[in-house]
């Protein structure tokens, strides 16, 4: 071999016995580091949130080093699968227009808030799930699960949004028109807060893009795959994924890389600081 590669046989065991460089050795210590959060992630973060990440950890690197390390050893994320209509709404009773008009931003929190509900797969039946969203910082701030797809469950998260939250009239809630968001009881609780309704146009998912890319996340970086033994073991992975992930632990490129957590903490921040004229 050292004769093919034209190297002398005593260089060929120098450089066996030598020690890693310093080099070498980070670059083993920062891919441990990446697999480290690729598992705690369930494989969902790219090269950019590892990096931003490991940053935010004390764990120098560069976006490019941390790219490369991932492609060396294979670490991949989970192929993302784009959200698709599920259910198609013949409802037409006390339908409202479509007031956000995909304008998914919101100045300061409890101004726009959007919720759905979707379905989780288990081997005692369907598990299904309501969850409302502050546009601001896209936290959850109000959720329910029920083996049953009535307006019941989209109230419960309702009520544990405005519990939680306490919003002052004025606003904007928007859902698809679904014949839950659209009940007399749903409506009601809409008016006696002070709530101003918005529903996403016949069919049209997209409308509601915020609350969609929620639940493809859940099911592609949590659930994709799972085979629940029955609904109660459901119930405690998307309360994981929400209270202990989503919300406090996953960063969000819209966010600047903050977790909605500390993106509203950021923001009281700011408010409370002397030098806010407000």
């Amino acid at each position: 071999m050292c004769q093919l590669l034209k190297v002398s046989t005593s260089g060929y065991y120098g450089w066996k016995a030598r020690d890693l460089s310093d080099r070498a050795r980070y670059h083993q210590f920062l891919i441990t580091e990446i697999q480290r959060i690729h598992q705690e992630t369930k494989q969902s973060y790219g090269s950019v949130k590892t990096w931003k990440a490991l940053n935010a950890q004390g764990i120098p690197c560069g976006k490019h080093q941390v790219a490369r390390l991932r492609k060396i050893h294979g670490v991949e994320s989970r192929r993302r699968r784009r959200f698709k209509i599920t259910t198609k709404s013949k409802n037409n009773k006390h339908i409202v227009p479509n007031r956000l008009n995909r304008q998914f931003y919101a100045p300061k929190p409890n101004k726009i808030w959007v919720g759905d509900v979707t379905f989780v797969a288990t081997k005692t039946g369907w598990l299904y799930l309501a969850v409302m969203l502050d546009l601001y910082s896209r936290k959850v701030i109000g959720w329910s699960m029920s083996h049953r797809n009535d307006k019941q469950l989209a109230l419960d998260a309702l009520e544990m949004a405005i519990e939680q939250r306490d919003p002052e009239p004025g606003l904007l809630h928007h859902t698809d028109r679904g014949a839950v968001y659209s009940s007399d009881e749903y409506l009601d609780a809409l008016s006696k807060k002070g709530c101003i309704s918005s529903m996403s146009r016949s069919g049209d998912c997209y409308d509601n893009a915020v609350a969609e890319s929620f639940f493809s996340s859940l099911k592609n970086e949590w659930i994709h795959k799972s085979a629940f033994e029955s609904r109660n073991q459901a119930r405690s992975e998307i309360f994981r994924y929400i209270e202990m992930f989503y919300n406090r632990q996953r960063i969000h490129q819209s966010l600047n890389y903050l977790t909605p957590e500390q993106f509203e903490r950021q923001t009281v921040t700011q408010l409370n600081s002397p030098s806010n004229p407000g």
